[in-house]
């Protein structure tokens, strides 16, 4: 604290004088940057105090020396205090020279003494001091001076500090090291000429330097164990290096140092005139090798690596023939330092083309010359490691490409060489590659430039189609875009090099090469594709090439979903690129479509488009605004996560627009395209549109609400309040509120709005803290801590420390979970005064300052209050008290309150939190036996430990007996033999489980939080070590004696924290007991036990999981490689001869732990070192006699193998597309490799006995076939695996064959599989006769099978390449024939056929289809006759025959090939139906409309028979869904379609309906009938069938229940879309009136199924909606557009009004959607507050509002109303229904006056305001009332005489406002809005819009 004392001297000394105030401002500010915590904050303070001191540098000029010193000593002690800060530091520097003006030589002599006050108590340097000695060596000069004129004793300090270091224990985590370590660097760095006398002169040779170099030679040499301090020494030595006086004399120091590793610990070095001893390798990991080179590379001068070495024969430097050989030997070794071995590989070739003129004058030749063996390494060493996954090391590799390419280049330019043949063969073997690999892409685009685009382009003519496959993959779409650019970059270049005209010119030069792929991309049904072209590449595009846009607009000007996707994209990107976008009135339209759509990623788009703009300060436009507020009540209540993440992005875009464009105009500097007078219309908008924005935010909170919408609307809430206010946020980097905001607010509040913390607002967020989903909870929590006012009022508090108290207590998880957030939502909103007020139990610490003791003072007497009971009951505690509430309140109040954790810090406070602290790890250790002992019968914390956690047969007996004595004498009930638990042992169990998991969290957020090494030391231990052993036995127990899942895994996150704290401790005795209790846990792996440890205990693996990931990821792992090589050890041990099946082994347990090991997320990596032996156990444990052994060793190779391989990516098609390549594989894990080749040759190796089995065999396979194939490149590791996969086609076993044939993939490269498939098409027998082998045979042509599959995509083989191997299938045509007798060979040869329809001669293909149809016909014939000979795998021949018939007659289109597979299709045989049932509803046809009309047309033909038949439940169901498929599109129906129905459509109808209403099919097939009949209905019924529409309607409302599965209402929803639009229009004809009835109910279900918890119900229900929407008439050339369900929900709303209208029964079908809810009994129930059961009832639609659909209803039940004349049926109906709802309502609203007036509601009823049931009660009940005022209005008169009614309209209305404004102060109704409001029914989106509006 030197600085504050150096301020408090400064204060008093110019207290008096005149600079006083400014130097008191100045002191202010350095203390408030002293003091805060963010780095926002103290930059802010000390650009302050920067401005002050330039003032204050006049008047010091003035003043004497004596007079500046003190502020010019403060502001250096400040300095001395920042150095852990470059910025602080360099502010201050800039300070203490201002003040210095004119003083220079004092400043001089105050950092003299401040440096030499520096280790006053001995000659180490602490790590303070050392970042201080570093600081001013770097940034300030005068420190430089100082440390110059005092270097001798500098570098003595600096090599006592290191001496000290490395004889100390080393600590994890400790920066001891490398700070002195950088301190030797940066002297050697700034002070090389001062240094070099002491290095290289006899005379000046420094005792103390020699002494300093042996240290850095040690840690170089792992004495250090931080990997950062080894590489950074190194560096220190190059540095040394550079300060030799000759090149020759630094480059001879190197070569001994490069000799040091062959001669380590012995003899002696010479290292210029020092010498000191050859350290010792102390960590044998080669590691000293890449400390030295990487060194060497990052700084040493190039003189010196380029210079001639001496005594070598050739002209050798260092660059070449040192440095080289070593960056090709680290590249090769398989260590986890990938990374830095190639930024050595990049930083060598960066030095080589610094140096290539030094390196040419030495050499006198290329370097890199075609035929040298240099390039050939360099190249070699490039691709073998392009495919690395290790992170940052494909950075390192695409530099190295760039710089390999330009050092070749220049170098033939310099050398004049025209033959670059090197650009060529980098272009094949990229050529070469599966697009699938990411490394591929590289290369190519460091290429283009050298090459030119066109040569590039002609020689790869996929490369358009491979970026589009690469833009719809994640993790290549950055690779392809970066292609692109780079192509249309250079093609830029060459066309303006070429003068080829204007910017349109090469706009349409651009469109030749580039606008298919942006067509293709942008219009994708492929979210992904579209998503990431819009991202990358087509902004880019326009920004280089603006001209394009009028070529991109016209491609997407169809109505489609997709055009208007792309349409938007291209507007967006438009904007973004030009500013403001005027739109016409057309393309207003079109976007007012887009954002009713019902694509998520159409309406996102457009919604961006609104609201984005590339200046902040651009106001939105009119139109902007109306729009915005049009679309966001409809997309309040989306289920997506990623779309209500999206939305707030864009709104908070339109917010940040507002408030910086209304900031400029109250400035006066009003935007651009601001016109005269606009400023307070937009002011008085952007004010407007915030304020309607926060109400509706507000007003959504509602617990009537869905969570959808309530999340949305806090996501809102928080744009609002980030944005608009004046919030200042320490921790957050961006997203501040200017300085100027206050006076926004002022505006904002002088119009009456923006009264962000209103009462109302608080109450709302508060009703989300009750909420059942730890989401809204935390985030509603977030906005009242960061945003509200500091401090609840008292009575809110004191009722909400009521409410956490008892939901605490209550046995449901997500209550007391949300007492929990209560708790710490309290603690952080009240002060002392509130404090208390509180009725706390902790009544003796209210006289200590610190809140958060007092307050967790009193959760822990909760806590053992509880605890008590549980003793003594733990039924009636598990009941009414279970402890996991309060055990999460103390987690979260303790680690989750900034402020505690400060008052933690306060040394006042230690002991108490000391006292505290221990008492609460007590309490915790005691509530764990109890519980983990309850449930194996024992009771106390005294009780003994069992090894191992019961078996749930136990765990039931002792729950039992709990059960029992919890239960008064003579109530016990005879329990039956129910398999489902009671709702007591719910309870007990998840009192216990969830407890326990709370403990783990708390004590491992503890120990995270309080053994950080940043706490000050001084303070002493909150956690003492016997606290810290306790909480460990803790963790011990709850590992080894749990059985529950969720339980394990909340202690396991708590143990790994708490591991990871204590190992990082710098205090040995702490580091110790994780290691003890690894070492305790492999002595009971390993030794003999009883019980089963493995299936009992499933956190006993979790035990190791968490210690080793505890090691700090920077360093050695030394616990994790004990832990890895002890349980290979003992999993390698020989089996017993006599082991117990009933145990488990110790073998099988060392498996278990080794699979959790790899599969844990925490250690990422790290166990790759470990692969090879794994695998190879893992592959020896699969013969194991044991099943437990081989159970476990499968679980462990699928978890190597997901290690190995990573996370499978997605493609567009479904198919995996994982990067890696066997090739890179093998590079990586070379001695992996030799593994699993050793398995394959053993298993294919001759044996002596026949064929024998192995087990391990398989899973190599499989692994094998997970993998990419590679490069085609000599000597290429992945050769050697081709022999033996193409040996395993014989093996007798079918499962090995069909997998080898994929395993073969990954082997063949891309070039050489026309040559293989050739080769094993030879194979093949050309007759019967010459058949050695069937299983051969089949083996061969699954390989084929499987080459071929691989290579028909993108970059396949073309038809000419394949003509080949076709001649010779041609040539063995007789394997397709019966000649051939076994069926499997058959069908495998037709599929290979099958992948090669071009290749083969019309007379081969007319052949097989002649084969396969005498094969279907006699097949057909041997049927009928009953003389069918089964065969074993002939419906699998008979499948694919039919399959290939169909897809070839799709391809061909032709008429014959059609009809014979309509032929087919209608014969009796199954195996034919369902191959061709099943080919249809794959979609395998494509887009052939003929097969599709044919197929379509038959099975209409037969349906009647087929529902007559009902020979198969399934066939029907794939008949009936092969029909929907064909005609799943409207206008696939034609008239000879209808004709093919001709008198047999309503019987068919009534067949299906008869099944639907009758039968009991099942869910499936139910679906696939009612829809059938739906289609019927839709094509063939004409306007006499009512009776048949009134059936069908009938059913689909059965369907359409909510308590139904969501198969019937999907199925109910779709029947409405395929029929219900026609039935509707057809009850609109004058001619059908009849039909009126039967579309009101279909509307009404579709209002019903809008609301449906399931998002495709509600999708399906808005596409019926869709339709009504668009009149015939208007039907859109490209279809419909489906709209929003939201927009779906007002379309439907206004058909009825204005089209049903008039129909008596509209009134009653729209009233059935306001529930009637007994609000007297709700509210009642709430006053009884009864225990609450442990589940409640889950209500069946989770999704429906009913309190916001009533408020939509209502504007149109009184539109209604008032439309209808006077005497007409709907006023008599409104009649009855006022006369029996009217009364009541009355009654109700009196209720709400009694219940809620001011002098009934003394106290704030905080539960009332998080029940959703009275919420949605009150909400229907206002409805209801002001649809009563509204009836009486209308009515008049005869209305308000009906007996119980003593209002009219005006007096019900003013009763109604004054209920509400009752409703508003308890925060149970919204406040009364005249705008917008949400619930409204407002116009239809687009109807606002003004011509020619800007977007």
């Amino acid at each position: 604290m030197g600085a504050e004392r150096e301020a408090r001297a400064c204060a008093a000394f110019y207290g008096t004088r005149g600079l006083a105030p400014t130097v008191l401002s100045c002191l202010r500010c350095l203390r408030h940057f002293a003091g805060s915590t963010a780095k926002r904050c103290k930059e802010k303070h000390l650009e302050e105090a920067l401005q002050l001191t330039r003032v204050l540098s006049e008047g010091l000029q003035a003043l004497g020396e004596a007079e500046a010193r003190p502020l010019l000593r403060c502001v250096l002690a400040f300095q001395m205090e920042a150095t852990s800060s470059c910025s602080s530091f360099q502010k201050l520097e800039q300070m203490v020279t201002q003040l210095a003006v004119g003083k220079e030589a004092l400043l001089a002599q105050e950092v003299d003494t401040l440096l030499a006050g520096l280790a006053l108590q001995g000659e180490v340097l602490s790590p303070e001091d050392l970042q201080s000695v570093s600081m001013f060596l770097e940034e300030s000069s005068l420190g430089r001076q100082h440390w110059r004129q005092n270097l001798a004793p500098l570098l003595q300090r600096l090599a006592s500090t290191l001496h000290q270091v490395l004889q100390g224990q080393p600590t994890p985590g400790s920066t001891w090291g490398y700070l002195v370590i950088k301190a030797c660097l940066q002297v050697f760095q700034v002070l090389p000429k001062d240094v070099a006398p002491l290095v290289w002169s006899t005379s000046g040779r420094s005792e103390t330097l020699q002494s300093l170099l042996g240290l850095l030679l040690e840690v170089a040499w792992g004495k250090a164990l931080n990997k950062d301090t080894r590489l950074l020494a190194g560096t220190a030595l190059s540095m040394l290096v550079n300060t030799a006086p000759e090149p020759q004399y630094g480059a001879s120091a190197v070569l001994t140092l490069f000799q040091l590793p062959s001669r380590a610990g012995t003899g002696e070095l010479k290292f210029g005139e020092l010498v000191v001893e050859v350290p010792p390798v102390l960590e044998p990991d080669g590691l000293q090798k890449l400390v030295l080179t990487r060194g060497l590379l990052t700084c040493c001068k190039m003189d010196i690596l380029s210079c001639q070495l001496e005594g070598v024969p050739h002209k050798a430097c260092l660059l070449l023939d040192m440095i080289f050989p070593a960056v090709c030997a680290l590249t090769r070794e398989q260590k986890d330092c990938h990374y830095y071995c190639f930024q050595a590989c990049a930083l060598w070739l960066q030095r080589l083309r610094e140096g290539l003129a030094a390196l040419w004058h030495l050499t006198g030749t290329r370097i890199l010359a075609q035929d040298t063996e240099l390039l050939q390494e360099v190249t070699q060493l490039l691709w073998n490691n392009a495919e690395t996954p290790v992170e940052g090391v494909s950075e390192f590799i695409h530099s190295s490409f760039q710089l390999l390419l330009e050092i070749y280049h220049l170098e033939c330019q310099h050398f004049q060489d025209q033959e670059r043949p090197l650009y060529q063969q980098m272009l094949q073997r990229v050529v070469s590659m599966p697009w699938q690999i990411k490394a591929r892409y590289v290369p190519l685009c460091a290429i283009v430039p050298y090459m030119g685009s066109q040569q590039v382009l002609d020689a790869y003519p996929d490369l358009p189609q491979h970026l589009l496959s690469c833009l719809s993959t994640n993790h290549l779409c950055p690779a392809a875009a970066e292609v692109y650019k780079v192509l249309v970059r250079q093609q830029c270049s060459e066309w303006r090099d070429g003068q080829r005209g204007t910017e349109v010119a090469l706009a349409e030069q651009w469109a030749l090469c580039w606008l298919p792929l942006l067509s293709q991309a942008l219009c994708s049904p492929l979210p992904i594709l579209q998503s990431n072209t819009a991202n990358h590449l087509l902004t880019w595009t326009l920004r280089q090439l603006p001209a394009t846009q009028a070529l991109l607009a016209s491609q997407f000007g169809g109505q489609d979903t997709m055009s208007l996707r792309a349409w938007v994209s291209v507007l967006k990107a438009q904007k973004s690129v030009a500013g403001a976008l005027p739109l016409g009135e057309e393309a207003l339209e079109r976007l007012s479509r887009c954002l009713g759509t019902r694509e998520e990623g159409v309406r996102l788009a457009a919604l961006g488009l609104l609201c984005c703009s590339p200046n902040t300060n651009q106001p939105l436009s009119g139109t902007e605004v109306q729009l915005l507020r049009e679309f966001l009540p409809l997309n309040l209540n989306c289920d997506s996560s990623s779309f209500r993440q999206l939305l707030q992005a864009a709104v908070r875009k339109a917010l940040v627009r507002l408030r910086d464009s209304s900031l400029a105009q109250l400035r006066g500097k009003p935007p651009r395209r601001s016109g005269p007078g606009e400023g307070a219309e937009q002011l008085a908008q952007a004010v407007g549109f915030v304020e309607w924005l926060l109400q509706l935010s507000i007003t959504s909170l509602s617990p009537g609400s869905n969570y959808q919408r309530k999340k949305t609307a806090l996501l809102l809430l928080a744009a609002v309040l980030e944005t608009c206010t004046d919030t200042w946020s320490p921790n957050r980097k961006k997203g501040q509120p200017p300085r100027t905001m206050a006076t926004l607010l002022s505006y904002a509040r002088q119009s009456g709005c923006w009264d962000f913390f209103s009462q109302p607002n608080l109450l709302a967020l508060l009703s989300c803290l009750q909420d059942s989903t730890n989401e809204i909870r935390d985030l509603a929590s977030e906005l009242l801590v960061r945003y509200f006012p500091a401090t609840f009022p008292e009575p809110i508090a004191l009722a909400l420390f009521q409410l956490a108290q008892d939901t605490l207590g209550s046995p449901r998880v997500q209550e007391a979970e949300a007492g929990a957030v209560l708790m710490k939502t309290i603690l952080q909103k009240s002060d002392s005064g509130t404090m208390k007020s509180l009725s706390l139990e902790a009544e003796a610490a209210l006289t200590l300052s610190s809140r958060g003791l007092c307050f967790t003072q009193h959760l822990l007497h909760m806590l053992q209050a509880q605890y008590k009971v549980a003793c003594q009951d733990l039924l009636r505690a598990a009941a009414t008290a279970p402890m996991h509430g309060t055990i999460a309140a103390l987690r979260r109040c303790l680690l989750q309150v900034p402020e505690v954790a400060v008052s933690m810090q306060a040394a006042e406070l230690v002991q108490s939190w000391q006292e505290l602290l221990t008492c609460l790890v007590t309490t915790v250790r005691d509530i764990t036996s109890l519980l983990l002992g309850a449930l194996q019968s024992q009771q106390g914390p005294g009780a003994d430990e069992q090894a191992a956690a019961p078996s749930f047969a136990e765990m039931g007996n002792a729950i039992g007996s709990l059960i029992m004595l919890g239960k008064a004498q003579g109530q016990e009930e005879e329990e039956g033999d129910s398999v489902l638990l009671s709702e007591e042992h719910n309870l007990i169990l998840t009192c216990c489980w969830v407890s326990v998991k709370e403990i783990g969290l708390l004590l491992g957020g503890l120990a995270e939080l309080l053994l950080s090494p940043a706490l000050p030391a001084e303070l002493g231990p909150l956690l003492p070590l016997p606290t810290l052993q306790m909480a460990t036995r803790v963790f011990q127990e709850i590992l080894l004696r749990c059985r529950h899942w969720g339980a394990v895994e909340g202690c396991s996150m708590g143990f790994t924290k708490f591991c990871a704290a204590l190992l990082n401790h710098p205090d040995p005795e702490l580091q110790a007991i994780p290691r003890a209790v690894l070492e305790q846990g492999l002595e009971a792996l390993s030794g003999p036990r009883s019980s089963s440890i493995t299936r009992r205990a499933a956190g006993f693996p979790m035990l190791f999981l968490c210690i080793v990931s505890g090691e700090a990821p920077a360093q050695a792992r030394p616990l994790l490689t004990r832990c890895i090589q002890t349980l290979l050890t003992l999993a390698a041990t020989a089996l017993p001869r006599d082991w117990d099946q009933t145990l488990d082994l110790p073998q099988v347990c060392a498996l278990h732990v080794l699979q959790t090991l790899v599969r844990g997320a925490g250690l990422g990596g790290a166990v790759l070192c470990h692969a090879t032996p794994m695998m190879a156990l893992a592959l020896r444990g699969l013969g194991s006699p044991c099943w437990a052994m081989r159970n476990a060793a499968i679980q462990l190779f699928s978890a190597l193998t997901s290690r190995l391989l990573g996370q499978p990516w997605s493609h567009r098609d479904g198919c995996p597309s994982e990067g890696l390549s066997l090739h890179a594989f093998l590079g990586q894990h070379p001695k992996l490799g030799a593994v699993l080749l050793g398995e394959l040759k053993v298993a294919t190796a001759p044996t002596s006995g026949g064929p024998r089995l192995h087990p391990a065999l398989h899973a190599i396979l499989t692994l094998l076939a997970q993998l990419q194939p590679g490069t085609d490149s000599p000597g290429s590791p992945s050769a050697p695996f081709l022999g033996p996969l193409l040996g395993l086609a014989e093996s007798p076993i079918y499962a090995v064959r069909a997998m080898a044939a994929k395993a073969l993939v990954p082997v063949v490269p891309p070039p050489q599989r026309c040559r293989l498939l050739l080769q094993l098409a030879q194979q093949l027998p050309a007759a019967p006769r010459e058949i050695r082998s069937h299983n051969a045979v089949h083996g061969h042509l699954l390989q084929m099978r499987a080459l071929l599959g691989s290579a028909t995509g993108a970059g396949g083989l073309s038809a000419e390449a394949l003509h080949p191997v076709a001649l010779q299938l041609e040539a063995r045509g007789w394997l397709l024939t019966p000649a051939q007798r076994c069926p499997l060979v058959r069908a495998t040869f037709l599929q290979v056929l099958a992948l090669l329809p071009a290749s083969f001669s019309p007379g081969f293909a007319q052949y097989i289809h002649d084969t396969i149809s005498t094969e279907l016909g006699s097949l057909l014939q041997g049927g009928k006759s009953g003389c069918a000979e089964p065969q074993v795998g002939s419906a699998i021949l008979h499948q694919t025959m039919a399959h290939f018939l169909c897809s070839e007659a799709a391809r061909l289109v032709d008429s014959e090939r059609i009809a014979a597979v309509c032929s087919l299709l209608q014969q009796p045989n199954p195996d034919i139906q369902l191959a061709i049932l099943s080919w249809v509803i794959a979609g395998e046809g494509g887009t052939c409309k003929e097969v599709e009309n044919a197929l379509g047309l038959t099975l209409l033909e037969s349906l009647q028979s087929v529902l007559q038949e009902r020979r198969d439940k399934e066939f029907l169901r794939l008949y009936l869904e092969a029909l929907l498929h064909l005609y799943r599109d409207p206008s696939s129906w034609s008239q000879e379609a209808s004709s093919k129905l001709q008198g047999s459509s309503r019987s068919c109808l009534e067949m299906l309906l008869h099944m639907v209403e009758a039968e009991c099919p099942g869910p499936d097939l139910l679906f696939q009938a009612l829809c059938a009949a739906s289609l019927l209905l839709a094509h063939q019924c004409g306007d006499e069938d009512v009776a048949l529409a009134e059936r069908w309607c009938a059913a689909l409302e059965e369907c359409s229940r909510p308590a139904w599965s969501e198969l019937l209402r999907l199925a109910a929803a779709r029947s409405l879309q395929l029929a219900g639009a026609d039935v509707v229009r057809r009850s609109l004809r004058a001619a059908c009136p009849s039909l009126g009835p039967v579309a009101l109910r279909l509307i009404n279900m579709a209002i019903h199924l809008l609301q449906d918890e399931e998002r495709e119900v509600r999708h399906e229900a808005s596409g019926f909606a869709s339709l009504l929407r668009q009149s015939p008439a208007e039907l859109l050339p490209d279809g419909c557009i489906f709209v929003q369900d939201n927009v779906g929900l007002q379309s439907l709303l206004e058909l009825l009004l204005g089209e049903f209208g008039e129909h008596p029964e509209t009134f009653n079908s729209l009233l059935q959607h306001i529930p009637i809810l007994d609000l007297r009994s709700v509210v009642e129930e709430l006053e009884a507050n009864k225990a609450a059961s442990l589940y409640k009832e889950d209500e069946p639609n989770i999704f429906a509002e009913p309190a916001i659909l009533a408020q939509q209803l209502l504007p149109v039940l009184v539109q209604l109303l008032e439309k209808a004349p006077t005497g007409s049926p709907l006023h008599a109906l409104a009649l009855q229904w006022l006369e029996a709802t009217g009364p009541s309502v009355l009654r109700d609203l009196q209720y709400c006056k009694h219940c809620w007036s001011q002098g009934t509601a003394v106290r704030w009823r905080m539960k009332e305001l998080g029940c959703a049931k009275l919420h949605t009660a009150l909400a229907v009940l206002l409805v209801r009332a002001r649809l009563v005022a509204q009836v009486l209005r209308v009515l008049g008169e005869s209305a308000t005489t009906m007996p119980g009614l003593g209002y009219g309209s005006q007096e019900l209305e003013q009763e109604l406002e004054l209920v509400q404004g009752l409703l508003v102060q308890h925060g149970l109704a919204p406040v009364p809005n005249q705008d917008n409001a949400p619930g409204e029914l407002g116009l239809l989106l687009g109807t606002g819009s003004s011509r020619h509006a800007a977007v």
